[in-house]
């Protein structure tokens, strides 16, 4: 009977009026006021039962870890906005800029730094992009290599804590987010260690590619060198071990070191002198912009996941992850694959808020539970990562395309963020192979 295809059906609708480009919170919103009314005339369930909606969406409100996500945001921003990140950069050129690949290296270290600081993709990729590039085409960098260096960077966001893209996991997968961090943590710090390897290798075999900086760029050595180090790397550094810190150590809840890093960044920026009006209007107003997105999208996906499993959606989903050959493996192969493909076209929001409620009463009915659930959110924020950077649809490349000059076309990108892919893919699969990169430090 087509009642008891309402649940795919609407899921279907959904994901079509995505493709073809429609907000995704209205649509989401939409399809649950379309299916709902339907579902009550088909006498799926009462009216009452929508009059749930309500009480869902004060526990949103009310959740106090969906608190941290403005807080990390303002702290990236107000570092980008009063151009410390910049500050950041030349110093460590500085530092790495006299040996072949040096650049490399240092857009490596800033934008792991960088993940720290801010977690969010667009921000590392953009600032990156906007300071590093310019002075890596300068200098005789191939284009390839430089552009796919600040891509693979700036996507270190999504899986170094303190990181946004963990603290929806893990609301979403109903998992402590200080544990998502230190679980992630490893793995993150792996891949960074991978890149700057990778760099290095390709400045030794190719120095055409990757050459040292001038020496005229380089001028400023010894003590000089020392304080401007101490100066410019030390105060942020310090900032993100004191955040993380507290989180790993249960001094500070992720809400409380969220906010305490927000505090920091700004006491950072008025010690440089840098906190002005029009900085701190700028950074208040992304903060803005972006929790406004992420609550139209828990208000839309709050209802979408009511109706559906109203219409016993969520039973067909469970029945169908939970029945695939393999049994977990099976379960893995595909929720990788659905991630890892929705990841081209829709935001890591997205996928979290439709895709994350439907896949994890499959993988607790399974047996991933506990340290594993941890595990299995740190696998599917790598797997975003693969997917944020991959041609031709990866959000990090369309980031950079909005700062690059034209004389670097887009095949370049693609181009030069391959081997990072082949990277990415290497550090899943040791994920995934190897869970205790994850629960080691829980």
């Amino acid at each position: 009977m087509i009642v008891d295809l309402l649940g795919p059906i609407m899921f279907a609708a959904v994901m079509v009026l995505i493709f073809l480009g429609y907000p995704v919170a209205l649509t989401l919103g939409g399809a649950a006021l379309i299916f709902g009314a339907i579902g009550a005339m088909a006498d799926l369930f009462p009216i009452a039962y929508l009059m749930a909606f309500p009480e869902r969406l004060n526990g949103i409100m009310s959740n106090q870890v969906l608190l941290a996500v403005p807080y990390f945001v303002l702290m990236g921003t107000v570092l980008q906005k009063s151009r410390l990140a910049e500050d950041l950069l030349h110093t460590v050129g500085m530092l790495f800029g006299p040996r072949r690949g040096g650049l490399g290296l240092a857009v490596v270290f800033v934008g792991a730094l960088l993940a720290a600081a801010t977690g969010v993709v667009g921000a590392s990729v953009v600032a990156m992009g906007m300071i590093s590039l310019p002075v890596m085409l300068r200098y005789g960098y191939s284009p390839s290599l430089a552009t796919g260096t600040i891509c693979a960077s700036g996507t270190l966001g999504q899986i170094i804590p303190p990181s946004i893209v963990l603290i929806v996991l893990g609301n979403q997968l109903a998992v402590s987010a200080g544990k998502l961090f230190q679980g992630a943590l490893l793995p993150g710090l792996m891949l960074a260690a991978m890149y700057a390897i990778y760099v290095a290798i390709v400045a030794w075999r190719r120095p055409e590619v990757a050459p040292a900086l001038p020496a005229s760029e380089c001028e400023v050595t010894g003590a000089e060198l020392a304080r401007r180090v101490f100066g410019v790397l030390v105060p942020p550094l310090a900032l993100i071990l004191i955040v993380l810190g507290s989180i790993f150590t249960g001094a500070a809840t992720p809400t409380r070191a969220g906010a305490l890093g927000a505090v920091g960044a700004m006491l950072l920026a008025l010690l440089r002198k840098r906190l002005n009006h029009e900085n701190l209007r700028g950074s208040v107003y992304e903060t803005a912009k972006l929790t406004t997105m992420v609550v139209f999208l828990l208000v839309g996906s709050t209802a979408f996941t009511l109706v559906f499993r109203g219409l016993y959606g969520d039973v067909w989903i469970r029945d169908l992850l939970t029945g695939l050959p393999g049994g977990k493996v099976g379960l893995l192969v595909v929720a990788n694959l659905v991630v890892f493909f929705l990841g081209f076209f829709i935001d890591f929001f997205e996928i979290a808020f439709i895709v994350l409620p439907l896949i994890v009463p499959a993988a607790e009915e399974l047996g991933i539970t506990g340290d594993a659930m941890i595990w299995f959110g740190v696998m599917l924020a790598m797997n975003l990562q693969t997917s944020f950077l991959t041609p031709p649809f990866g959000f990090a490349l369309f980031y950079l395309r909005s700062v690059t000059p034209k004389e670097v076309p887009t095949a370049t990108i693609y181009r030069g963020v391959l081997p990072f892919i082949g990277i990415q893919v290497i550090g899943l699969v040791l994920v995934i192979v190897f869970p205790e990169l994850v629960t080691a430090l829980l």
